[in-house]
């Protein structure tokens, strides 16, 4: 059984970090890529930055790439995810997501908060 394991999150104040960590266990083989989502309270979930096997990145033009892929594990099914510079706005449930497939991680809260 495939799972996804986050961490990294937390309560952070407003200008702080956080670095997410996701890891992929139980797969037969190698996944499209991998992705981070976030949901705020209320909203949609919404892509964040996803990274594929081949390692090319893509993320939204909303301009939450500031939120960039800090390193990607193809081999060992890793993804972190780099914070910088958090806001209010950034408070939400973060999911890693296999590209291609429907697994989801159950989320890791990042509350960004004075």
């Amino acid at each position: 059984q495939v799972q996804l394991a986050e961490s990294g999150g937390g309560l952070v104040q407003p200008g702080g970090s956080l670095r997410l960590s996701c890891s992929a266990s139980g797969i037969a083989f190698g996944p499209a890529g991998m992705g981070w989502y976030l949901q705020a309270p209320g909203k949609q979930r919404e892509v964040v930055a996803r990274i594929f096997h081949n390692g090319s990145t893509k993320y939204p033009d909303s301009g939450k790439g500031r939120l960039p892929i800090y390193s990607y594990n193809a081999a060992k099914n890793t993804v972190l995810l780099q914070m910088n510079n958090l806001k209010p706005e950034d408070t939400a449930v973060y999911y890693c997501h296999l590209i291609g497939t429907l697994t989801w991680g159950q989320g890791t809260q990042v509350t960004v908060s004075s």
